[in-house]
């Protein structure tokens, strides 16, 4: 044990610690940052994204030495997480909903092989429908991924448990991941007083060492086998191990809580107990909601009434024994859970609290069930008194009127059903008869004729006015362009992203024809079930259509990313539809994070510009030439900046994506909030950036590359800088102390519009 820490231990006086004044997601960055790790595998989702960020930003300024690993989602971040692991380095991680569930069939691997690792999980809703507000429904598929799980009520037990997971997932006995859960912006968000310890080789000193035991892939005198093939007696025993290293992790708990304690002057036992000690009805609930409840407690015992409030600090292993004996005495018990297991009567806590009990020798409370503040539904002192009221009234009578139900749902009224405000409209409203597409039978390629855009006007936009995107966002302006060279009937499939949250705050929508969401990593899979389903349908004479639909997926803000897997499968599928990807350069959605297609250099909120660092540090993903590379009929780029040929490209992908199969298109949208640039200069923004060949205006058709739009030949191509200097997210490339960072990225957009040009030049190229 450290020095200090063996000294604050023998006078019981906490280490030197300093007042701050910040959030949940904060408090998870700082402990790691003072611990300081070695890798972080990461991908951005809402609302554990913050974590990455500041992290990147205490990097930049040189506080902390950890490797900020972005993965292309959140499966990838988790075999980060593991292989990192595996060579022995102390790993760190954090996500949310969906996220969680996309990783999920790694974590047992991790926990199976026995790797230690923290990963802070701030509890969103698992869609679908989306919501991006904080529950537990996350928090329930991790319960039996073999993971020891700690949930903190606040900001400072966000800190504190962060500093303590290490210890315990590196415990000889224990050697398990840890998670720490915390609720999605009720503590994740929400500022509070925080204490912290002042000097960061505090915190190094009680963690420790990393164990030298530890077997890693990376010792050279002792090579081993990790995760070998398993016959049921091996496996059975592997789960034995694992089972009781569980079980030992929750007394190892105890023991670095009680060291914690006299380092810090905070304790923290596996349940939190709040006027406990005689009451006789209660409150089981889990993080934020049990710190909301204590004032009610207070209010019910000036009134004579004995109530009490419990909060697990760990809830795996279940601190059964602890349960019951704070629940001995108690009348009456509801579990409030803000996630239900579904058909079980009751949530997962209900059942393993109920299953607790049984081993009380003598009266049991009797337990009610209420599943309660699901998407983020506020929970208030009033809903607290409610859930009491229920208590008293099973305490009264001697049993349960309802003993399970969900508490805070909106019955319906059918004086208040929603009405269409706009009318639906069918394909012969987005026809013009202005665009003709034939095959020139000479090349075997598509001849376009498409009025000029004022014949085009007239043609209604395919969204509705009133959505949310945000000032300037090129987004729209550049889909409803698209758009007019599609004639008929669409359905579209969104993407979670900016297109789409923009688009469909329920109740409304500003969709006008057939629409579907889907998440980041598997579009192009859901639609192409639904254009094969139509197919099928159509071929089975089971639905009638006088012309067929266009199928389109439109991805964004990241979604070639975690969604490129998708992409691929699709396109060497050759389904019938066009993936249509708005390049904004970063995932805009959930704040302007690093994607792969940010160019090197630029400033995002995980690549951030300070004295460590200058940006993104490696080169744009090239999505136009990987897609092309599936051998695809059809791919190609655009912008709003040259609508003509935009308009053309729209009509050749949809006769295409009609009878051929599938198409790719990529077009360049300004995103001004994280640009850091002026609403009103889009269409200049990426004017110059297709003038500086940084986004060439290509297109490859059966194979062959064809440039539409040559700014050398034009005279008109410009440097590099001339598009940059537009933006506040790359300025800082123009400066003398980053010229060598500049020339590498104008070397390398040189190179890709050489070999650009002599594809072109060389059709069999």
């Amino acid at each position: 044990m450290n020095m200090q820490i063996q000294e604050a231990t023998k006078q019981k006086m906490p280490a030197a610690q300093t007042a701050v004044f910040e959030s949940g997601n904060e408090m998870a960055a700082m402990a790691a940052a003072q611990i300081n790790y070695h890798i972080m595998g990461y991908f951005p989702i809402t609302p554990s994204t913050e974590i990455a960020q500041y992290l990147d930003m205490m990097r930049t300024r040189g506080e902390h030495d950890i490797k900020l690993i972005p993965a292309d989602g959140e499966h990838g971040s988790a075999g980060i997480c593991y292989g990192a692991a595996a060579a022995g380095a102390r790993v760190f991680n954090a996500t949310s909903a969906n996220g969680f569930l996309y990783m999920i069939e790694q974590l047992p691997v991790q926990a199976g092989t026995r790797f230690p690792m923290v990963m802070n999980l701030v509890t969103r809703a698992v869609s679908g429908p989306l919501d991006i507000r904080g529950d537990h429904s996350d928090l329930y598929y991790g319960l039996n991924t073999g993971w020891v799980i700690l949930t903190a009520r606040s900001p400072q037990a966000v800190y504190d448990l962060n500093i303590m997971a290490l210890r315990i997932a590196e415990h000889a006995d224990v050697r398990l991941p840890v998670i720490v859960a915390y609720d999605g912006f009720f503590t994740s968000h929400q500022k509070r007083r925080v204490q912290i310890f002042t000097k960061r080789e505090t915190v190094r000193g009680f963690v420790g060492e990393q164990p030298p035991e530890f077997p890693h892939v990376l010792d050279e005198n002792k090579p081993i086998v990790v995760g070998a093939y398993m016959n049921g007696d091996d496996l059975m025993n592997n789960h034995f191990q694992q089972s009781n290293a569980m079980y030992r992790a929750g007394e190892v708990f105890k023991e670095v809580a009680e060291e914690y304690a006299a380092l810090s002057g905070r304790s923290y036992s596996p349940l939190d107990l709040y006027r406990m000690e005689d009451a006789e009805v209660a409150l089981f609930l889990l993080n934020s909601a049990a710190e909301s409840s204590k004032d009610v407690v207070d209010r019910l015992r000036a009134k004579g009434i004995k109530a009490g409030v419990i909060s697990p600090n760990i809830l795996r292993p279940f601190p059964a024994r602890e349960i019951r004996e704070a629940l001995t005495g108690v009348k009456a018990l509801l579990v409030g859970e803000r996630a239900d297991s579904y058909g079980a009567q009751g949530g997962n806590l209900t059942h393993e609290v109920k299953a607790a009990l049984q081993e009380i020798r003598g009266p049991q409370p009797i337990v009610l069930s209420r599943i309660f503040g699901l998407g983020g539904k506020d929970y208030y002192a009033d809903d607290a008194e409610a859930f009491f009221a229920l208590t008293l009234e099973a305490m009264e009578l001697g049993y349960a009127k309802v003993p399970f139900d969900y508490y805070g749902q909106t019955p319906g009224d059918e004086a208040q059903k929603l009405q269409s405000v706009i009318a639906p409209m069918n394909g012969d409203s987005f026809k013009s008869g202005l665009i003709t597409v034939k095959v020139d039978e000479a090349t075997n390629k598509l001849s376009v004729k498409a009025p000029p855009m004022r014949s085009l006007a007239a043609k209604p936009k395919r969204f509705a006015s009133g959505h949310g995107a945000c000032p300037g966002c090129g987004i729209f302006p550049a889909l409803e362009l698209f758009f007019k060279g599609i004639e008929g009937n669409v359905v579209t499939l969104f993407h979670t992203g900016c297109a789409y949250i923009t688009t469909t705050g329920y109740p409304y929508n500003s969709h006008k024809q057939s629409f579907i969401h889907n998440l980041f990593q598997n579009g192009p899979a859901t639609l192409s079930g639904t254009v094969e389903a139509f197919l099928e349908k159509k071929r089975r004479g089971e639905i009638e259509v006088p012309e067929d639909f266009t199928f389109v997926m439109v991805t964004g803000d990241g979604g070639m990313d975690i969604g490129m897997g998708s992409a691929i499968g699709t396109a060497l599928r050759g389904h019938n539809l066009i993936i249509l990807e708005y390049d904004n350069e970063g995932y805009m959605n959930t704040g302007a994070q690093l994607s792969y297609s940010t160019p090197l250099g630029h400033m995002t909120s995980t690549s951030g510009v300070g004295k460590q660092q200058q940006g993104k540090t490696f080169h744009h993903k090239d999505t136009v030439q990987m897609m092309a590379a599936a051998h695809i009929p059809y791919v190609f780029t655009g912008t709003e900046a040259f609508p003509q040929d935009l308009v053309r490209k729209a009509a050749k992908a949809q006769w295409y994506a009609q009878n051929v199969g599938t198409v790719y298109g990529k077009l360049l949208i300004t995103c001004p909030l994280n640009w850091k640039s002026d609403d009103k200069e889009g269409e200049n923004i990426v004017r110059a950036a297709v003038n500086s060949c940084f986004f060439p205006l290509y297109e490859v058709e059966q194979g062959q590359t064809n440039i539409t739009y040559d700014p050398e030949a034009k005279n008109k191509r410009v440097p590099l800088g001339e598009w940059l200097k537009y933006m506040g997210k790359s300025r800082h490339l123009l400066k003398e102390e980053n010229k060598e960072m500049l020339s590498e990225f104008e070397q390398e957009v040189e190179r890709r519009w050489l070999i650009l040009k002599a594809k072109h030049e060389h059709p069999l190229l």
